[in-house]
């Protein structure tokens, strides 16, 4: 495992880290304990020491369950978590200083812990970018101590421009990937200028550049590969990185001829986000144990060669860049 510096926190994290949204479940099954627990460990055997979790996952199990496990181990582990998603409707006024204490507050009860590594904003409205008050908060609870750092977790790269612009944010939490390459441009030299850690989500586009699905594939109902896919109840982004399905599936398969001998599209996929020296780590998410293994062999690899960096630039523009890019 290889370690990066997550911008200003100077945290020292591992490059492949893991995300905890499916932790322990499948899309629309319970939360499973054992499964937890499990990848969790594997993940830190391996050395993994930054997990990024959100008090809406499976309810605050994932915060719960990651805090166990930490705990339960002697290595140094950093837990980022998030809030905000909970707000129900989900607008920018619900992001006050009452509700920011608040699930704050539930958050440090859910991990057992008196100050929270690195809290980030949830996919805020666009608006809350705007209003100063709401960051002058985070401020005021990184002062009283119960925080160390705060983020943000971003749709757009506007936003993402707009977040960096107040001094006390530490980190971005931004979706990159072969499909979505505009932040490398766009966003990257802003964020490095201002020593911003970034933290890349939805590495793999929802499991499209794993390179298994088919048009054959069924999702089932409670997955958001079968419900989301235009955006009815979050962003579209956020499913198979706004690519449509199947444009997404003719797009995999020009992958697989530029990696022809890799059975293992997903790992080079990843090792293609860290090519890139900007991004801090990337946060896989992963269901059970040996996905959790699979995922940090991205930073163990051998780096690719510049062709096929070429190859994949150039499969972006022709299939994918009319799709996502002037969306995200």
């Amino acid at each position: 495992m290889k370690y990066r510096i997550l911008g200003k926190t100077g945290f020292k994290i591992s490059e492949a880290s893991l995300g905890t949204w499916q932790l322990g479940a499948r899309w629309g099954e319970p939360f499973n304990e054992k499964v937890a627990i499990d990848t969790l460990n594997k993940a830190i055997d391996l050395g993994v020491n930054f997990i990024d979790t959100a008090d809406m996952y499976s309810d605050g199990l994932s915060e719960r369950f990651t805090a166990k496990v930490v705990k339960s181990r002697k290595e140094k582990i950093y837990v980022a978590t998030k809030c905000g998603r909970k707000l129900k409707p989900h607008t920018s006024d619900g992001y006050n200083d009452k509700n920011i204490r608040r699930f704050i507050e539930d958050s440090l009860k859910n991990m057992g812990v008196d100050k929270i590594d690195l809290i980030q904003l949830h996919c805020p409205p666009t608006e809350v970018y705007y209003r100063p008050e709401v960051f002058e908060t985070l401020d005021r609870l990184k002062e009283e101590g119960k925080i160390l750092f705060y983020g943000v977790s971003v749709e757009k790269v506007e936003e993402a421009l707009k977040a960096i612009e107040y001094p006390g944010l530490a980190t971005v939490q931004i979706i990159f990937n072969c499909f979505r390459q505009r932040p490398a441009t766009l966003f990257f030299p802003e964020a490095e200028k201002k020593n911003i850690g970034i933290i890349v989500r939805v590495p793999l586009a929802s499991g499209l550049l794993a390179g298994k699905y088919t048009r054959d594939t069924v999702f089932e109902e409670g997955d958001h590969r079968f419900f989301n896919r235009e955006g009815k109840y979050f962003d579209k982004g956020e499913t198979f990185a706004g690519v449509p399905f199947d444009t997404g599936l003719e797009a995999v398969e020009q992958m697989k001829k530029i990696f022809p001998d890799q059975e293992n599209l997903a790992l080079y996929a990843l090792r293609w986000i860290l090519m890139f020296n900007e991004p801090s780590c990337i946060i896989p998410g992963a269901s059970r144990a040996s996905q959790a293994e699979n995922n940090v062999r991205a930073s163990d690899i051998a780096p690719l060669e510049d062709e096929k960096m070429q190859a994949v630039k150039e499969l972006y523009e022709q299939y994918i860049k009319p799709w996502v890019h002037h969306l995200w």
